[in-house]
C-alpha cells in the first residue's frame, strides 16, 4: 500500500492562515500553483485524499474542478445535510466518523499502490503525526511573514518527530520541501 503524505502551504514563519483565517496570501495565484512540479507530481501519484472537515467546509462542499480526482475521505463528527458537488466516476466523497485510523485504513485501500495525500487542515495533520500514521511531510513555503495565525505544527509539544530531507523543489513563487518521517 502507498504512503501517507501530510502536506500544506505555509508562510516562512510557519502559519497556514493569517490572523483573520484567510489563506489568500499563501495562494496568490492558483493557476501558477497548478503548474508547479510539486503539485503535478502529487496529482499523478495520489490515489486517495484525507481531508479535515474544516477544509471541506472551506470549499462549501463543492469539489467541482478539484485537482485530486480520487476518493476523498473527510474526517467529521457529523455528515453534512447537502450532498457534495463535483463527484464523478473518480472523485467520491466519503465521510468518516469513526476516527483517524479508520480514515487512513480506508484511504490506503482506495489508493492501492498510490499515495494517500492529507490536505488542508492543521488539526488533521497533527492527529496523524501524533498517531504515527504519517510517512512523509511535504511543505510549501511562501515568501511572506504573517506574524499570527494558525500554525501547522502546533500541539505537538510532547512529540519529537525525526525527519529525513528527501527533496527540495523550487518554482517562481514557492519552495517545496519533502521529508520522510523516521520511524
Amino acid at each position: 500500500m502507498g504512503k501517507v503524505i501530510a502536506g500544506t502551504t505555509m508562510s516562512l514563519d510557519g502559519f497556514i492562515n493569517d490572523r483573520n483565517g484567510s489563506v489568500g496570501s499563501l495562494y496568490p495565484d492558483l493557476a501558477a500553483l497548478g503548474e508547479t512540479e510539486m503539485l503535478q507530481e502529487s496529482i499523478k501519484n495520489t490515489g486517495a485524499v484525507i481531508m479535515g472537515r474544516r477544509a471541506y467546509d472551506m470549499a462549501n462542499g463543492d469539489l467541482t474542478g478539484y485537482e485530486y480526482q480520487v476518493p476523498i475521505f473527510v474526517l467529521t463528527h457529523r455528515v453534512p445535510s447537502q450532498v457534495p458537488k463535483g463527484q464523478n466516476q473518480n472523485l467520491k466523497v466519503i465521510f468518516v466518523m469513526d476516527g483517524i485510523e479508520s480514515a487512513v485504513e480506508q484511504a490506503k485501500v482506495a489508493a492501492g499502490d498510490k499515495e494517500v495525500q492529507v490536505v488542508g487542515g492543521a488539526d488533521t495533520a497533527q492527529q496523524l503525526l501524533r498517531a504515527g500514521l504519517v510517512d512523509e511531510i511535504q511543505i510549501g513555503i511562501m515568501p511572506v511573514l504573517l506574524g499570527k495565525g494558525l500554525r501547522f505544527f502546533e500541539h505537538l509539544e510532547n512529540e519529537q518527530i525525526e525527519l529525513e530531507k528527501m527533496d527540495i523543489m523550487e518554482s517562481a513563487e514557492r519552495t517545496d520541501l519533502r521529508f520522510r518521517v523516521v520511524k
